[in-house]
């Protein structure tokens, strides 16, 4: 069915969209690049977190094009830039996002300057690149060229430059939908978490955020008796905790498809050598020793999407002991968990205690930045259908609905009832072996790609906020 309707709305869209006047993208593309590299220049890293600059920066250019701007903040230095244009109001709006902090970065691992947004070999470089500066700017952009075209909207279209994502939610995605909500408010919303994935210059498929797992974390905290490290004992909390760390990594959650992942999995199967597709079909099928080997070859040579089919578990941090020849009478271990957006979370605590079943081994939820259980993004709805038609425009390729194993501030819009999606750019698969991919010692996009995006995300917006 899919198949059939999206030349269909294709078809639509082009219609459409040649009723409206075409940009010039060739002008558009220069000012593209001076907008993402004065942003790429502006250390926003968080911590200790400054989005200041980029924001005074947002707000300068949208004046000029007379377009209102507020600036919201619950700390002076770290200020979310908000921006409406008006529609007529007879369909609910669309919210545009990216973010305008980024993570920390160590220089001399740097080839480039960090934020020097340096261009070089079609490529340019720096922090924030392709997290999220791109999507900043390419809102940006679908804001001024709509503005600029005088495209008659039936949506109003809204522009959240937002800060503190990177770690620090509470003075952006959180203080916007707490303090903020009816200013954002929209049926849509566009962000980060999608991309287009390429491998040998060639593209092979579109990522598209549906869902994303929510983090987590546990804490085991071993105790037992202390002691001469000349002595050993059966009760050494070292020990203990050794065990139980093992158990858990040992451990595999029952395997839980969504609505999401099984479009996914069946979508990459179409797209895959007979090989991978039978692996990626068995494990959407009904055949449990099929899907379990499946699995066992995920956790073996695809981990991401070994994690995409459970609630996963990664030890991180072990703490024990003060020195050599002492016993310590406790010994702890961090667990970061990515839990399905419907876990029973109760119930997942209760069922590693009974894998751990080890009495001297306390198992508890710990403290950590976590986003809320998210609601579900359909995948007929007219966004998801326009976002997939424009994929099949620009990239000429298939799209797939993602959860993604990470999480992004969608989380705390999909719970408050938004439908969003995460898109993004062209990413080559060899970059992140590389070390150039987002949060790692050097960071890149192409150029060529970052303009294409911006092309994308205004097809996207103006497809779904177009008057009719």
């Amino acid at each position: 069915m899919r198949s059939a309707i999206v030349p269909l709305v294709l078809a639509s869209l082009v219609a459409t969209a040649q009723t409206r006047h075409e940009p010039d993208w060739s002008a558009l593309d220069e000012e593209t690049l001076r907008h993402f590299q004065a942003l790429v220049r502006m250390d926003t890293s968080d911590p200790p977190g400054n989005e200041q600059p980029a924001a005074e920066y947002l707000k300068k250019v949208l004046e000029a094009e007379g377009i209102a701007v507020q600036v919201l903040a619950l700390e002076p230095r770290r200020p979310n830039v908000l921006a409406r244009l008006k529609g007529s109001g007879t369909k609910r709006p669309v919210l545009i996002m990216g973010h305008t902090d980024v993570v920390n970065v160590d220089p001399k691992k740097w080839t480039h300057p960090p934020f020097g947004a340096t261009r070089d070999g079609g490529h340019v470089y720096g922090r924030g690149t392709v997290d999220d500066k791109d999507n900043v700017v390419a809102a940006l952009m679908v804001m001024l060229t709509l503005k600029r075209q005088q495209v008659p909207l039936d949506r109003d279209v809204i522009f959240l430059a937002e800060a503190g994502e990177e770690g620090s939610t509470k003075v952006g995605i959180q203080y916007m939908t707490g303090q903020h909500f009816p200013q954002i408010d929209a049926e849509y919303c566009l962000a980060e978490g999608g991309s287009v994935s390429r491998a040998g210059g060639q593209v092979r498929f579109a990522s598209i955020q549906t869902l994303e797992k929510i983090p987590r974390a546990i804490e085991l905290t071993a105790r037992g008796i202390s002691g001469h490290g000349s002595v050993p004992l059966k009760s050494n909390a070292v020990a203990h905790l050794a065990a139980a760390v093992a158990k858990v990594a040992a451990w595999k959650p029952t395997i839980r498809l969504n609505d999401t992942t099984r479009a996914y999995f069946k979508r990459l199967a179409s797209i895959s050598s007979p090989e991978d597709a039978k692996r990626y079909l068995n494990i959407i099928g009904t055949d449990t020793a099929a899907a379990a080997a499946a699995d066992d070859d995920f956790l073996d040579r695809e981990p991401r999407h070994a994690s995409m089919l459970r609630t996963s578990v990664s030890p991180t941090i072990i703490q024990g002991g003060y020195r050599l020849n002492v016993i310590p009478s406790e010994a702890k271990a961090s667990l970061d968990v990515r839990a399905l957006p419907d876990e029973d979370l109760n119930a997942f605590l209760a069922e590693m205690t009974k894998v751990i079943d080890d009495p001297a081994v306390e198992v508890a939820w710990a403290a950590r930045e976590v986003r809320p259980p998210s609601g579900v993004t359909r995948l007929d709805s007219e966004a998801f259908t326009t976002i997939e038609a424009n994929v099949m425009r620009h990239y000429k390729t298939m799209t797939l609905p993602t959860m993604s194993t990470g999480a992004t501030d969608m989380a705390y819009l999909r719970a408050r009832g938004m439908q969003c999606f995460g898109i993004g750019p062209v990413v080559d698969v060899e970059d992140g072996p590389k070390g150039f991919g987002a949060h790692s010692d050097q960071e890149r996009i192409l150029e060529s790609e970052l303009y294409r995006f911006v092309r994308f995300h205004y097809d996207i917006v103006a497809d779904l906020a177009s008057a009719r």
